[in-house]
Formats: structure tokens, sequence, C-alpha cells
């Protein structure tokens, strides 16, 4: 595959692409953040993901997550995982559960980084404080209405619950890929130098900004 990633490569530097090959990443939630996440990360060189996701794809996550009409469904991560081998032969490890207290630790242990891109306050919650509690690199991507935040773990406070249905509110494919973006180069960064920034993401004006500290 590194004739596939060639042009990365030119931009990023072998020094950079090396890492991101040996960098295994922990992807918590394969929906619009997450599957669009893993498929930009292994495009851009990342080859070792743990999944883990207990959703199955629904019609109405057509618009904004890269599934296919037949994938409806079937289990995300697991369908993730063939989908990045296919795409980029980078190896996924599917778990289709739900992310408890009992299980995180088992799950996110080794991480190399772990990627929060859950939907739901109860599951940020459990990666905010396992990820602190293992002492593990942990980005979080959320969205809202025609907002997003990518904040790193030393900074990040889970928002409070709300009553909003989370199959059932307003989400721009747009803000969607700009919050990816903006996503995949904090991580660069951070692989590159270390650099933890923090990002906000607004639709309406297509502006990415570092977050005042």
């Amino acid at each position: 595959m590194q004739q596939a990633l060639r042009h990365e490569a030119a931009y990023r530097t072998d020094a950079v692409m090396a890492r991101l090959a040996d960098l295994q990443i922990t992807l918590c939630g394969t929906g619009a953040v997450g599957a669009n996440l893993a498929e930009s990360l292994a495009r851009q060189g990342v080859k070792q993901f743990r999944l883990i996701d207990q959703d199955r794809v629904e019609a109405s996550n057509l618009g904004t997550q890269p599934w296919l009409t037949e994938d409806v469904g079937g289990p995300k991560a697991e369908l993730l995982a063939n989908h990045l081998y296919a795409a980029i032969q980078a190896d996924a490890e599917p778990h289709v559960v739900t992310l408890t207290a009992r299980n995180a630790r088992k799950l996110l242990k080794g991480s190399g980084l772990v990627i929060d891109a859950f939907d739901n306050t109860e599951a940020r919650q459990i990666v905010t404080d396992t990820a602190a509690e293992l002492g593990l690199p942990c980005l979080h991507v959320g969205l809202s209405a025609d907002y997003a935040e990518i904040i790193w773990n030393d900074r990040y406070r889970v928002p409070q619950a709300t009553n909003v249905d989370i199959c059932d509110y307003p989400l721009a494919r747009n803000l969607v890929m700009l919050a990816v973006t903006a996503a995949c180069e904090a991580i660069l960064d951070w692989v590159r130098d270390g650099t933890q920034t923090d990002w906000t993401v607004t639709l309406k004006d297509r502006a990415i900004r570092p977050m005042a500290r």
C-alpha cells in the first residue's frame, strides 16, 4: 500500500507516515464522526484500529455515514472493519459491544490513541475516566447543530445529558466532514511533535478555529 499513500507521504514526510503506521487507534463510536474519521485516517496512513460500537446501520445513517444500502441492518463496527481493509488494507479489530465501566479498561488498554466519537453522555464519561486512569492520550470529537468541538482529554468536560432523541437530531454532512478534517489534523499534529491543540468548528461561516486555553 506504499504506492497508494505516496501523495500523502510526499506532504507529511516519511517520519510522520512511519509513526502513523505504528499507531494503534481505539475508536469509540463508528457513526457519523467515527466511521468517516476512521476512513480518513486509514487513507492518511493509520493501519491499526480497534473499533467499539454496539449499533447497527439504519437507513437514516446513509446520508452522513459511509455505508451502502445493502449494509442496513449490519453491525457498524464489523462493516467498518471490512471497509477499511478492502479500501486500504488497514487492520481493524471490531468489538460489537456496549462500552461499560466494567469492560472499558480491557477494551482501551494498550491503545496508542483513544478517540471518543460517541453520541451519548454516559459512554463519553466512561471513555474520559478510563483514558485518564490508564494514562492514554484521548481526543474527543462532538457535534451539536452547526457546531463541533475537538478537545483533548485534559481539557474535556462531558456535556450534560439531554432528552433529545439521539436518532432524531439535525445533522449536516458538511459539518461532519469539517469536524473530521479538523480532528485528523489535530491527530497529525500530535503524531508529528506531541502538540495537543483543541479546535472548534462552525458550519455557517465554514470556520475551524483553535480553542482558547
